[in-house]
């Protein structure tokens, strides 16, 4: 069971990789001028970007914990500091998701946002790039730079770049909450017949 879910919980994480790489491309054309995939996607997720944040934020907590409490793997100092991060999302982003509150969305943006720093940093450990700090060491066996899931047959995926990959994603989700709120009240005629905010 644990090996399937590892399994599992690393392919979620490359499907998500693949969304944010599409994001990250969108977000490019429309930095050059061209909106027509941004309006696509936006038409897309309207109205559910919170539901789709609150969904990351719960697989990526739920994960969290799967691979402490069941699959054994210890915490490191950093992945308690990314927890710290996420947990309060998936609450959050379910109470906002719940009320339709994307005027809320903006508020919550700076916690994926160090979250993402936080997994950048553990995975510039992981690497070697940066010398692991001494609290690594005592936090966790193996410290910070561990790989508990590279015999799973990902091997460029680790904790951290799953983590990342959340935090990404949440940042995306909260950031089209947040700017379709701004539009809905700017020109509500404009909105898909579904949408109502």
């Amino acid at each position: 069971m644990t090996q399937d879910t590892v399994i599992a919980l690393s392919v979620l994480g490359v499907v998500g990789q693949v969304l944010v790489g599409l994001g990250i491309v969108v977000g490019l054309l429309a930095l050059a001028g061209i909106r027509g995939p941004l309006d696509w996607v936006r038409r897309l997720l309207w109205g559910y970007e919170l539901w789709g944040a609150f969904i990351v934020a719960a697989i990526a907590t739920g994960g969290s914990l799967f691979y402490s409490q069941i699959a054994g793997f210890i915490p490191c100092e950093f992945c308690w500091f990314q927890r710290v991060l996420m947990y309060p999302l998936s609450i959050l982003t379910l109470f906002i998701a719940a009320r339709g509150d994307n005027r809320a969305a903006r508020f919550l943006v700076p916690l994926p946002v160090v979250g993402a720093g936080t997994s950048i940093y553990h995975m510039l450990i992981e690497r070697g790039v940066i010398e692991e700090p001494k609290a690594c060491s005592l936090s966790a066996p193996g410290g910070c730079g561990t790989n508990w899931i590279a015999n799973h047959g990902f091997g460029y995926l680790t904790i951290p770049t799953l983590a990342l990959t959340a935090f990404l994603l949440l940042i995306g989700f909260l950031v089209l909450a947040s700017a379709g709120e701004a539009e809905a009240t700017a020109a509500p005629a404009t909105l898909p017949a579904h949408a109502e905010r």
